[in-house]
């Protein structure tokens, strides 16, 4: 193996992916009460985790991993003297790129030669996954450490989310969208189509009811790809949702109809208890990225 795939659980990749392809997961820390504080996928699973949210009403608050808990996944691979890839989640969502490049410059001050690349993905759950998936790639396809630093770089910016939520009171509760916008939506029965892009997520447009909104996050994907400029069979892309399941496989088969393509079956993503935190339980959407050229 030519390096070592490292990224924080913001990515939402599944278990069964991970281990599969050996990646190391540095995972955020999950609150209800605001004073115990567990890691994510160890101490609550998605079910229970948005069933807490849906009966009891609860706000959970996450918190990122600290520059220990990078050392800690980072070390091991030092001391076999493999380089390391690690993808954080975007700098305007969190500080867990600024951990990880606090651990990295630790490392270095006592093994001067580690290799240890810290990638500011500028993403987020679904396109988060989607970029490690292309780490993954390039790494088996042999593509050495440098190279694949310099092509993560290159097509980060290409990733987005387009998605929904069941209410913008989680964001407005954890401060990524402003009061006003939740007022006027709760008032008004309006559910939102939000884009992530450049690191950051905008209002896409508005809707009235769950069907119509998930609609229109399928037309602003459409919307997307009819500029000449973008070809659609350059990119990958992820259905995920958080709590509702089955409504996620009804919506897939529609993206797919719709747009002409195929979801890849081998990335299992599902928004997990960090991303759940901000987004509430019925989060639904679609990461893209574009496809490594290499």
């Amino acid at each position: 193996m030519n390096f070592q795939i490292i990224s924080d659980g913001a990515c939402d990749l599944l278990p069964e992916y991970t281990t599969e392809h050996n990646i190391t997961i540095v995972p955020f820390y999950v609150t209800f009460d605001g004073e115990h504080y567990t890691k994510e996928g160890e101490g609550i699973d998605h079910d229970a985790f948005y069933l807490k949210m849906i009966n009891e009403h609860a706000v959970p608050k996450s918190s990122l991993p600290s520059v220990q808990d990078y050392l800690d996944k980072f070390q091991p691979f030092v001391d076999e003297g493999m380089p390391i890839i690690c993808i954080t989640i975007t700098t305007k969502f969190s500080g867990s790129y600024n951990s990880a490049c606090t651990a990295k410059n630790l490392i270095l001050e006592s093994n001067p030669d580690a290799k240890i690349a810290v990638i500011d993905s500028t993403l987020n759950t679904a396109s988060e996954g989607l970029f490690v998936n292309e780490a993954v790639k390039l790494r088996d396809k042999g593509i050495s450490f440098e190279d694949a630093v310099n092509e993560l770089e290159n097509i980060k910016s290409t990733g987005r989310i387009y998605f929904t939520v069941g209410s913008l009171e989680y964001l407005v509760k954890n401060g990524r969208i402003g009061k006003l916008a939740v007022l006027a939506g709760d008032k008004l029965g309006i559910r939102p189509i939000i884009i992530m892009k450049d690191g950051d997520i905008s209002l896409g447009g508005i809707s009235r009811s769950r069907k119509k909104s998930l609609q229109s996050v399928l037309n602003s994907i459409s919307s997307y790809f009819k500029d000449p400029a973008i070809n659609i069979a350059d990119y990958n892309f992820s259905v995920a949702c958080g709590y509702g399941i089955e409504e996620a496989k009804e919506f897939q088969a529609e993206f797919e109809e719709l747009l002409g393509v195929k979801c890849d079956p081998a990335v299992k993503i599902r928004i997990g208890t960090t991303i759940g935190c901000h987004t509430g339980p019925y989060a639904l959407g679609v990461g893209l990225i574009k496809k490594s050229s290499l």
